[in-house]
């Protein structure tokens, strides 16, 4: 059943839509949300709920928002679909991804779609990436990472990354000996490289792009490597061994000369030096702990700073040494995004807080707790967008409007 719950006669006026989040961890896939002039604190009962809806799908994937419109995927009665709302929470459109289904109990899909130059991009847990025609509403191209390319993953929970546009292609990890990372043409979906010599099964990592001694490239995250890959052609440049446990899921950080990654199931955080020295490129670890153990809630970087979920804890590291600057119990473990310099933590449990960022000390300014929770984990990634802040959970999306009077 589909309804919707709309509250702007209460006085929620409508958003321009100048501060778009149209891919995973937002313009920059870094988790941060430029914004300014959001609530510095919320009221005990949490910000004004703007609006409700349901039908959205079930499983674990985010939200993005281009012009004016939300999309999502989530898995209905007869597959996983690619949904589109307006920013009041009324269904527009959607479009069939693939067969639904889960792991172990946990049901629909876990990537993020993509939005660029009129297409959305989505990939579904059983290995569809579908581009789909924003103006015509329907599919343009697919394939199947399993079926097309032999795609192998390091674990049973199936794709969950989110598909990288970048210029005229589409970068996802297939995974498996055949090349571990794929670049498409984005109008039609055919082969512009495969990274050969990179041949991991695939994690649930998504890839960012940097540039290295004036070299720009992929970096990626598997469960037993990380690696840099040149953006022009596929060819593998580095590669540094990390061994990763069941699920490596965390997207990469990477400023000026430090790669950081971490994972869970007892692995913990890892740097990276990362240099050039003419057309060579050499990561050499330079510190491992298990201060910042993350399962799937995303790190971020601020300054010389990450922060990220460990458990029920939140903690802080100096990005180049390692120095913890502290770990301390938060609302739970969860997903966070920084917006208008603070943290966001959304628990898997439900809680959600409002944290100071501060590399010098934990401090929580704000909880509330999300009506109606299911009894599903809450793993799909907050989202801050044109004053509003995002909260899906299974099949009904909540809008909380968080923008200051």
């Amino acid at each position: 059943m589909r309804t919707t719950l709309c509250l702007l006669a209460a006085g929620f006026a409508l958003q321009t839509f100048a501060l778009d989040w149209p891919q995973w961890r937002g313009p920059n896939r870094d988790g941060v949300n430029t914004e300014k002039e959001l609530l510095d604190v919320w009221p005990a009962e949490g910000p004004k709920l703007a609006w409700r809806s349901e039908g959205v799908g079930a499983g674990y994937s985010s939200i993005v928002t281009s012009k004016g419109v939300i999309y999502t995927i989530g898995d209905l009665e007869d597959a996983c679909y690619l949904i589109a709302l307006d920013t009041t929470g009324k269904h527009l459109w959607k479009a069939r991804v693939g067969e639904p289904g889960g792991h172990r109990g946990y049901p629909g899909p876990r990537s993020t779609p993509t939005v660029a130059d009129g297409k959305v991009y989505a990939l579904g847990q059983q290995g569809d990436l579908v581009c789909f025609d924003i103006a015509a509403k329907k599919e343009t191209w697919r394939v199947n990472l399993s079926r097309d390319f032999g795609g192998r993953m390091m674990s049973g929970w199936r794709w969950s990354e989110s598909p990288l546009v970048d210029g005229k292609q589409v970068v996802v990890t297939p995974g498996g000996n055949d090349g571990a990372v794929i670049a498409l043409n984005k109008d039609n979906g055919t082969v512009v490289w495969r990274c050969k010599d990179f041949t991991d099964r695939a994690g649930y990592s998504s890839i960012i792009i940097r540039e290295i001694g004036k070299k720009r490239q992929y970096l990626q995250l598997t469960g037993e490597s990380v690696v840099g890959i040149d953006t022009t052609n596929g060819n593998l440049l580095w590669k540094a061994a990390r061994r990763g446990r069941t699920a490596v899921v965390s997207t990469p950080i990477f400023h000026e000369d430090t790669l950081f990654v971490t994972s869970s199931y007892g692995v913990g955080c890892n740097g990276f030096r990362v240099t050039a020295a003419g057309d060579k490129i050499e990561a050499k670890q330079v510190y491992a702990h298990k201060t910042i153990s993350n399962h799937h809630g995303g790190c971020i970087r601020v300054g010389s700073y990450v922060y990220g979920s460990s458990g029920n804890t939140l903690a802080c590291v100096d990005l180049k040494t390692g120095k913890v600057q502290w770990s301390d119990r938060s609302a739970g473990k969860g997903a966070i995004i920084v917006a208008d310099g603070k943290i966001i933590l959304r628990t898997g449990r439900g809680p959600v807080s409002m944290v100071k960022l501060d590399p010098n000390k934990y401090e929580e300014i704000s909880r509330f707790n999300q009506p109606d929770r299911t009894r599903r984990r809450a793993w799909s990634h907050p989202v801050v967008s044109n004053g509003i802040l995002y909260l899906k959970d299974q099949d009904t999306l909540f809008a909380y409007n968080i923008k200051e009077d």
